[in-house]
C-alpha cells in the first residue's frame, strides 16, 4: 500500500485539549504523478466557526486548480470556493485531480469532516461527523474545547490505484475507507476479524469485507 507522497497539513493538530491553533496559510499539495496541484488560500470567516460566535465573517477559503500542460508548465483550470469558512486542516489531490479536504481550521469535528470537490471544482460529496458514526461513538471521542478528536492526525492518505482514501480514526485500527466518488466503509477489527460497515447497512456489522480500492 503506497501512501501520497506529496501529504501537506496546513497546521499542526494540536494535542488532544489544546486549543491553541497557528495560523492558517496559503498552502499547495501536489497529486503524486504531478499532474495536478491545488493551492488553498485562507478565508476569513471567523464567525462561522465554532467558538468564535461575534466574531467578523467574510468570504470562505478559496482552491485554485491546476493542471499540467504538454509544455509542462501548469495552467490555471478552475477557482472555487470551499466549505470550509477559513481552512481545512489536511488536503489531498488523486491523479485525476479529485480535491479531498479534512476538517476545519481550530474545528476538528465540526462542519463537513470530509469532501471531495472534482477537478472543476464542484463539490462531489460532503460528510458531517453525525453522517459517519452514531451518537455514541461521537460522544465516546475526546473532546476539547474546540474540537472533537476524532481521527489520527497519522494516518490520512490516497491509497494505491488512486480510486480510494484511508482515514485512519484509532490506534486499534479502524479506518474510513472512502471511494473518490464519495462512497464509504468503515472497517476495524472486532471478535478477532476485520469487518466493514457501510453507509447502506444502516450500521449493521456486515462480516469481512474486502475494503473498497483495495485491488
Amino acid at each position: 500500500m503506497r501512501s501520497l507522497l506529496p501529504v501537506l497539513v496546513l497546521i499542526a493538530i494540536p494535542a488532544a485539549q489544546a486549543d491553541e491553533w497557528p495560523a492558517p496559510q496559503i498552502h499547495e499539495v501536489f497529486s503524486h504523478s504531478r499532474a495536478y496541484f491545488v493551492r488553498i488560500i485562507p478565508g476569513k470567516s471567523f464567525g462561522d466557526t465554532y467558538g468564535f460566535s461575534g466574531a467578523s465573517k467574510g468570504p470562505y477559503a478559496t482552491a485554485e486548480f491546476y493542471r499540467l500542460e504538454k509544455d509542462r508548465s501548469y495552467r490555471l483550470a478552475a477557482t472555487a470556493t470551499l466549505l470550509n469558512p477559513v481552512a481545512p486542516i489536511e488536503f489531498f489531490v488523486t491523479d485525476g485531480g479529485i480535491l479531498i479536504t479534512l476538517d476545519n481550521w481550530h474545528n476538528m469535528g465540526y462542519g463537513k469532516v470530509v469532501a471531495f470537490y472534482s477537478p472543476e471544482g464542484k463539490p462531489i460529496r460532503t460528510y458531517a461527523l453525525s453522517d459517519l458514526f452514531t451518537k455514541s461513538e461521537i460522544d465516546a471521542f475526546d473532546h476539547s474545547v474546540s474540537s472533537i478528536w476524532w481521527r489520527k492526525s497519522a494516518g490520512s492518505y490516497i491509497r494505491q490505484g488512486e480510486e480510494s482514501f484511508n482515514v485512519t480514526v484509532n490506534d486499534q485500527g479502524a479506518s474510513l475507507i472512502f471511494e473518490v466518488s464519495g462512497a464509504y466503509q468503515y472497517c476495524e477489527t472486532r471478535e478477532k476479524q476485520f469487518r466493514c460497515r457501510t453507509a447502506n447497512v444502516a450500521r449493521r456489522w456486515s462480516g469481512y469485507r474486502e475494503p473498497v480500492g483495495a485491488r
